[in-house]
């Protein structure tokens, strides 16, 4: 399964070291010794949990299916304009981040306001993206987590 989530996101152009890198650009700030190799593997670990997985290929494949226009209407169309009103791809992504706690969904909703790089050129791609942003966010925002609590430790 894990392997089938982490093809599904190389197809949709998503570099999982783009991930390890914004978890440290986010976790720094609180652990100065923190490495990329550590962030990697914290996305690693994120991805290698089943609830994550189920998540991941659920939401690209709506993505997909909404862009060759397979989903049944009025949902491919919802999907396609990725409507405001919609949140279902929001509530998906809560499912990565009730995993991983209340750090998991502060740094959830920071990267929903602060909308760094790497989900802004997903907006502006010529694919449909209405739920891997939100699930990318999600990723980073646990994987944040993993850190902040094994630091606790």
């Amino acid at each position: 399964m894990r392997n089938i989530a982490v093809e599904l996101l190389e197809q949709r152009g998503v570099d999982l070291d783009a991930l390890a890198e914004l978890v440290l650009e986010l976790q720094k700030p609180y652990d100065s010794s923190l490495t990329l190799d550590k962030c990697r593997e914290s996305v690693r670990q994120v991805l290698a949990k089943r609830e994550v997985q189920h998540a991941v290929i659920t939401g690209i494949t709506l993505d997909m299916m909404a862009e060759e226009g397979t989903l049944k209407e009025p949902l491919g169309e919802i999907v396609r304009e990725n409507d405001r009103l919609f949140a279902i791809d929001e509530v998906l992504a809560f499912s990565i981040i009730n995993i991983y706690g209340s750090i998991s969904l502060s740094n959830f909703g920071y990267l929903g306001v602060e909308r760094p790089k790497i989900l802004v050129e997903l907006d502006e791609a010529q694919q449909v993206n209405t739920f891997l942003d939100d699930l990318l966010a999600a990723i980073v925002a646990a994987a944040c987590a993993r850190i902040a609590h094994n630091a606790r430790e």
